[in-house]
């Protein structure tokens, strides 16, 4: 029993020695000679970038419909039957033509009859000058004869009253003949309402037919529309936009319209209207953009997408989107001292973003940042750039080398960088 223990104390105390002896190599490997004094932890393999000045752009990005710069209703200004009707849907019209013919026969009839009633009313006229004249001689007459005592005073009386009467007999015709003229002159432009025109005031553009709503032989009312005449020459996007961004919506501000039955093309466009309003239900507000359209490649009713500058910035500074870390709550990159090839975690206000870019808004930043790797780094940890593996300090022809070999994910000077915001 007591050979036993003696070996238990024996093993305890080796275990004893042993632990000692590996606690001093373990503390010389740390701050003995070597290589590797002073380290805990090896260098972290980085990618950097350049800090660079640019000018950068905020698009907001809406959706919309593409109208019709302007829209009108063609109708009959009378009833009747449709007697032909000239054109059809895409046909293109200029200015003045006839489109449609009513049948006209009833008010053929109304303006020949309006003719026979003016002839009467003049034929009244000629009539009753005939007997003005007669009054008016038979008057001078008897005012001559009493003059010389000859005619009584009755009989002047009697004169002078059949003149008046027949003066307003004459009047009475003249006014009747200009109520049948103006009778005539209206069953003229009820009958040329018969012959269905377009008209606008540029005379010298052409339209297109929109839509088409009835068919020749059918009866027709007043005002009914028959075809619609659009302007296709400019269109109009109408897009909503969010309360957000209608302050930073302005005339004549320029967008970009794209459209998914032209992929990849864009088409220029400018604001030209912004309602004084926002929709309570929405709280959006119609904002217009004119889109030029000579060649008619757009059409009315197609769905597009709208980008709009709603912000630029000159001489910006920006880093690689992907440089950009989130540690404690906050967002900030890592630079990299080149003399001691440390990285230092700078806390940034990041401003507008695209494509792997991002705006710094403060602080003011020059240098390198770091764009892969970032993820191993602690504030002051010893960084290595591929190309500078020479060492852990730069020196100047080390800074030389690595300047030419450090990746450059930001392309070159004045560039314009450009966010999208989303609805």
């Amino acid at each position: 029993m007591k050979r036993v223990f003696v070996v238990l104390l024996i093993i305890i105390a080796l275990g004893l020695i042993g632990w000692q002896v590996y606690q001093r190599i373990d503390s010389f490997k740390n701050t003995g000679p070597g290589p590797m004094a002073g380290h805990s932890s090896p260098p972290v393999v980085v990618e950097v970038a350049s800090i660079e000045k640019r000018t950068v752009e905020e698009i907001g990005n809406f959706s919309g419909t593409l109208l019709p710069k302007t829209r009108v209703l063609v109708a009959s200004k009378t009833g009747g039957r449709l007697e032909k009707l000239f054109v059809d849907i895409g046909d293109r019209v200029t200015n003045g033509q006839l489109i449609a013919v009513l049948d006209e026969e009833e008010l053929l009839q109304q303006v020949e009859q309006a003719k026979a009633e003016l002839q009467v009313a003049e034929a009244g006229v000629e009539d009753a000058r005939v007997a003005l004249n007669t009054a008016q001689r038979e008057y001078e007459r008897v005012r001559s004869l009493r003059e010389k005592k000859i005619a009584s005073e009755a009989e002047l009386d009697e004169a002078e009253a059949r003149f008046r009467a027949a003066e307003m007999k004459y009047r009475v015709s003249e006014a009747q003949v200009k109520q049948k003229e103006a009778a005539l002159k209206a069953a003229n432009i009820r009958l040329s309402y018969t012959k269905i025109r377009v008209s606008w005031e540029d005379s010298k553009t052409t339209r297109v037919i929109g839509e088409r709503f009835v068919e020749a032989g059918e009866m027709l009312k007043a005002n009914d529309p028959i075809v619609s005449v659009l302007d296709i020459d400019s269109l109009i996007a109408e897009v909503q936009v969010i309360e957000r961004d209608y302050s930073r919506v302005r005339m004549g501000q320029k967008a970009s319209i794209t459209t998914e039955a032209f992929p990849g093309r864009e088409f220029e466009g400018t604001v030209n209207r912004i309602a004084p309003v926002l929709k309570e239900t929405s709280r959006q507000a119609q904002v217009n953009i004119e889109v030029p359209n000579p060649d008619h490649l757009l059409k009315p009713g197609m769905f597009i997408s709208a980008r709009i500058v709603l912000d630029r910035h000159e001489n910006a500074t920006v880093v690689p989107l992907h440089s950009l870390v989130k540690r404690d709550s906050l967002y900030g990159v890592f630079t990299v001292d080149r003399e001691t090839m440390k990285a230092h975690f700078v806390p940034v206000n990041p401003g507008i973003r695209y494509e792997g870019f991002v705006e710094i808004l403060a602080p003011p930043l020059s240098g390198l940042v770091v764009t892969l790797g970032q993820h191993l780094l602690e504030e002051g940890s010893t960084v290595l750039i591929p190309g500078n593996e020479s060492g852990l300090t730069s020196t100047g022809a080390d800074r030389a080398s690595s300047d030419r070999k450090a990746p450059a994910t930001a392309g070159s000077e004045g560039t314009v960088l450009r966010q999208t915001r989303k609805e």
